[in-house]
Parts: structure tokens; sequence; C-alpha cells
């Protein structure tokens, strides 16, 4: 925060984010296609050409964080390498050539009246995104929105605060060159917690919508505290259903990918369930492969008898997110039992099922109320870049407009255009 900030209030500089964003929300929402793209196309080169510049301020964030004893699950989530920032350029460039979803029609009708009905995208205006630890939901939630038409305004957590501000100077790039007003986009400009307390009142209602995207604590204060609608997952308690029907290489490799790949995900497994039709044959090639990648074993009486380095489950455990090399396993006498387990103890964000019987997926699928239902594959592909939408705003796991990843389409509202030719109603 500069000299000139720091003399004014946390509800004053945020007022005037709040005023900005809705002028930068009112051009964006008529910008051409084109436009947005040149931006987003001249954002990603951006990113690639200071790379170093944001290389270095990572390095800055991570060596306080360390110094702070943070777990190795949100260092994982906080450190950029230039593995990654390629990551982020293929992201936004892959937002950038996106079908532009403003203006679109979802569906029309004609009336026997003879009026001609349109249900076309619009955008949402003003979005919210408070974050924590990951840099890279700077360029994610910038790109979407430019995208979508939405102006927005990034909290970052403190703990990234200098990678974020490095990328969002190369998204205020794009938006420049575009011929778009920088306010598109704007970073909260102090890490002060206040400023998110701002952020959850509406900024005298110019936020429209709030998306967190971090833990448990800071989804359940926006969730209790916002007076604007959230998109949100509270938590990401997911599950790996192994059928009677699993094939058994399947199993192994899915299981893996879905608890190790990275632990510290939403989409990272919590909970293994196991059919007891194959404990004999599938349950030790399954455990001794996570074992072997350093996995710690958290099982019910059945999983302790066979598995002699495991340690026992409690109750916590089937409702844990743990972010961490930890997985609870049950042993279930049936598909109904899996499915029951689930629906007790899930937090509605992703669950798998490794079967072979499709009648068996489908009894799972229908009946599981979770955002996304996986068969045969990890879950860790529960991610709006996997599913083609360039990256993601965040994971909704309520019923309300969206669901599961948020892209581009999930960031716009609609609006209903009525064509007539003198029509009156009697």
């Amino acid at each position: 925060m500069s000299l000139a900030e720091a003399d004014r209030s946390i509800a004053d500089i945020m007022a005037e984010l709040g005023q900005k964003a809705r002028i930068g929300a009112k051009a964006l929402a008529i910008a051409s296609p084109e436009q947005k793209r040149t931006a987003l196309i001249t954002a990603a080169g951006a990113i690639n050409a200071h790379r170093k510049k944001i290389l270095a301020a990572n390095a800055k964030d991570m060596e306080a964080a360390r110094d702070k004893g943070i777990s190795k699950a949100f260092l994982d989530r906080l450190e950029l390498t230039d593995a990654r920032i390629d990551g982020i350029i293929d992201a936004v460039r892959t937002i950038a050539e996106l079908p532009d979803p403003v203006g679109a029609t979802i569906a029309e009708w004609d009336r026997p009246n003879g009026l001609h009905i349109e249900r076309v995208r619009t955008p949402l205006g003003v979005i919210g995104v408070i974050f924590e630890s990951r840099p890279n939901v700077t360029a994610d939630a910038g790109a979407l929105c430019i995208k979508s038409g939405n102006a927005v305004i990034l909290r970052g957590g403190s703990d990234s605060f200098h990678s974020s501000h490095a990328i969002v100077e190369c998204m205020l790039d794009g938006l420049h060159l575009a011929g778009l007003p920088v306010e598109c986009v704007q970073l909260v400009p102090t890490t002060d917690r206040a400023a998110v307390g701002e952020m959850l009142k509406g900024l005298n209602g110019n936020i429209d919508i709030i998306v967190p995207r971090g833990g448990k604590t800071l989804v359940a204060r926006v969730q209790d505290e916002a007076r604007v609608p959230v998109f949100a997952h509270l938590e990401g308690i997911v599950h790996v259903y192994i059928d009677k029907s699993a094939d058994l290489e399947k199993a192994v490799a899915v299981t893996l990918n879905a608890k190790m790949r990275r632990t510290g995900i939403c989409g990272a497994a919590e909970t293994l369930l196991v059919h007891q039709d194959v404990v004999t044959t599938h349950l030790k090639p399954i455990i001794e492969a996570l074992i072997a990648k350093g996995c710690e074993i958290r099982g019910d009486a059945t999983v302790m008898s066979l598995i002699p380095t495991a340690k026992p489950a409690t109750e916590q455990d089937w409702r844990t997110e743990y972010e961490d090399a930890i997985i609870s396993v049950k042993i279930v006498e049936s598909l109904e039992a899996a499915i029951a387990h689930i629906e007790t103890y899930s937090s509605h964000h992703t669950e798998a099922i490794i079967a072979e019987d499709p009648a068996a997926v489908e009894k799972f699928f229908n009946q599981i109320d979770s955002a996304i239902l996986v068969h045969n594959a990890s879950t860790q592909f529960a991610d709006g870049g996997e599913f083609g939408f360039g990256g993601e705003i965040g994971i909704a796991t309520g019923k309300m407009h969206a669901r599961g990843p948020v892209g581009v389409e999930q960031l716009t509202s609609f609006k209903y255009r009525v064509r007539g030719n003198g029509q009156t109603r009697p």
C-alpha cells in the first residue's frame, strides 16, 4: 500500500475499488469478442515475457511462508515454477480462444401471438474473488472474468501478495493494449483483513458475486457474512469407491493418482471405499501402492487386520479433508452401503467409482448428489482446465446457478429479448 493509501481508511479504499470496477464492468459488458481476445492473448504474452519477475516475486512469498512454518501442502499451492507458469500461460490462451458467451442465444421460440422470445447470456457484473495461497487464481480469475464480460476485484492472501501483484500487472498490459479500462481487473492493495469484510458487504452494491477460494475457515466466513450471492465449496471431502466389478489395474492406478498426484488440491481423494467382495484381491495392491508413495492409512477394523501399518480411523476421519498424504479406508458390504456412506459424509464436491458393471455406474451416478461424478478416472480431473474451460474461478458445490467448475458460461446470467410487431395483451 502506498503512503497516500495508508492515510485513507480501508473502507474508503475498497469503496473506490468498487466504483471503478462498476465502470469497468459497463465497458467490458459491451466490449467486442476481439477486444477481449486481444486482451488475453497480450496478457499471456506478458506473463511469458515477465516470468523472471513473477518467479522472483514468488520467491519472496515462498521465503516468507517458510519463515512462518507454513505446511508443505500450503507451500505446494503457493509455489510457482517455470512449468506452472507455462500452465498459467496455456490457460489464459485457451480461455482467449473459447467462444465468447456474451450475447449468445441459449434458447429461442415463437408464441402463438407472434412474439419471438430469446434467452441470451449476459455478464454478471462485478465479481469479487477472495483467495489464499494459489497465485494462479489471479490469472485464471482475471482471464475468465474478462472473457465473460465481468470486472473482477481480486483479494489474494498475504502469503501470495507479491506473486499476485506481478501477475496482475501482466493482465493490465493486456487490457490497456486492447483499449479496455484497466479497472476491469483490480487487486486489493492491502493485506489488511478488514478489506475482506468490506467486500463481503458488497462495496455499496458494486459487487454482484463473491467467489472464495481457500480453506474451510475462509469459505465459512464468506458464507456466513456475505451480503451478496456466493459461489463456493466449503470442503473437498472426495471419495473413491472400488466396486466388486472393478478392474484391479485401473483401481490401483486411479486411486494412487486421485490421492497422491497433488495431495493439497480440492479434488484429491480423502476416503477410499472398497467392496467386501474384492478385499482379498484389490485392497492390498491399492494400499501398498499408496504406502510406497508415502501415504498414511487410517482404516476400519477390517483394514486394520489386513494392513499392519494402518492406524484406526475415527468418526472424525470420515469427515476430514486432509489436504495431506493421508487417506481413510473403509470396507463396505455393497454399492448401496458405499452410496449411503458418501451421502452421509460427502461435501458434494467430487466422487469416483471404479467399476466395469454399467448398472453399478448408472446407480452411482443417479443416486449421488455431488457436483462432479467420475467413472474409472482420477478425481484430480475435477478442474476447469481439464474440463476444457481453460481454467476455473472455483468449484461450486451449491445447487443455485453454477455447479462444479465455474468457467466463462457459469460467470454469465441471462436476459430475455422479446420481439413483437405491435401486439397488445387483451
